[in-house]
């Protein structure tokens, strides 16, 4: 199929292939199905051109190159802002991959090694050599990549440090990735440690994963009742618009650091992105007001 699409960003057609709009003999597929003889296709009408010949020019993209944190022969680390997804779509002109690979014509294999949500700001790694993804990715289905994350909830954490070890499913409702608590779901553990608390109605909480299942955080903290704020489809309608108050004016979730070893010297790597200022915002409101 890539050979047929060729143009397609690898990314893309995968993506098509998971949301179903690829179809074998009428039903969904996955991307490791290997074509039969006999076998119907549906392909779905998919643009040719190549992310390099998008209205975007590197030139507009300065802004992004700033946000690099680290860049050496094998990876690549940016902040990434809230509100930008990591691939392109149809709602979505040009993604970070896209746009990275733009700024960085030189690195034909840079890919991702993990994502963010679009509503998620903070640390995001990509591997620019095929050697370092394979490395990454092993890492990380191993646990040996700690990530660490930076979020408010709704109400009064419990004190000190709560391990939730919660398997979960993901479903799809009108298009959209909806994930819960359940038994017949998958492996899902999460760290929440206070940091700091703002009376009885916020929490500000230190998260790390050691898996990185599809909305982890959100759904882990939905489940015992404190929701992220900000978060639209997980999160407490009320206490979202209380938090507007506050100047909150997306997800309160951020991606603040992330840190392993690697295998073949083991040189440890880290590397770690601030608070944004929108969300230091959001905090600072609320100590004036807890004061």
């Amino acid at each position: 199929m890539l050979g047929e699409l060729k143009g397609v960003p690898r990314s893309h057609v995968y993506r098509l292939i998971r949301s179903g709009q690829v179809r074998v003999n009428s039903g969904r597929t996955s991307p490791s199905y290997r074509l039969k003889a006999g076998d119907r296709v549906r392909v779905p009408p998919v643009g040719t051109r190549s992310p390099r010949e998008v209205a975007a020019a590197p030139d507009r993209l300065d802004w992004l190159g700033e946000r690099i944190v680290h860049e050496d022969a094998r990876i690549l680390v940016l902040d990434k802002p809230a509100g930008l997804a990591v691939h392109g779509g149809s709602s979505v002109g040009l993604g970070v991959i896209e746009a990275l690979r733009l700024l960085r014509p030189e690195a034909r294999d840079l890919e991702l090694a993990h994502r963010l949500d679009r509503g998620t700001s903070g640390v995001l790694l990509l591997a620019k050599r095929r050697s370092a993804l394979r490395v990454l990715h092993e890492l990380l289905r191993e646990g040996k990549v700690d990530k660490r994350y930076l979020t408010l909830v709704k109400g009064r954490w419990p004190d000190g440090t709560t391990e939730i070890d919660a398997p979960l499913v993901t479903r799809r409702v009108g298009g959209e990735a909806r994930v819960k608590v359940d038994e017949a779901g998958k492996d899902a553990r999460s760290t929440f440690r206070v940091l700091d608390r703002f009376g009885k109605k916020a929490t500000l909480l230190e998260v790390s994963i050691d898996t990185g299942r599809t909305h982890q955080i959100r759904a882990h903290a939905a489940h015992v009742g404190c929701p992220v704020a900000g978060d639209e489809r997980y999160g407490d309608k009320d206490f979202n618009e209380y938090l507007q108050t506050f100047g909150l004016t997306r997800m309160f979730l951020h991606a603040h650091s992330l840190s392993f070893d690697w295998p073949d010297t083991g040189e440890p790597f880290n590397a770690s992105a601030p608070l944004p200022d929108d969300l230091k915002a959001v905090l600072t409101a609320f100590e004036a007001r807890r004061a």
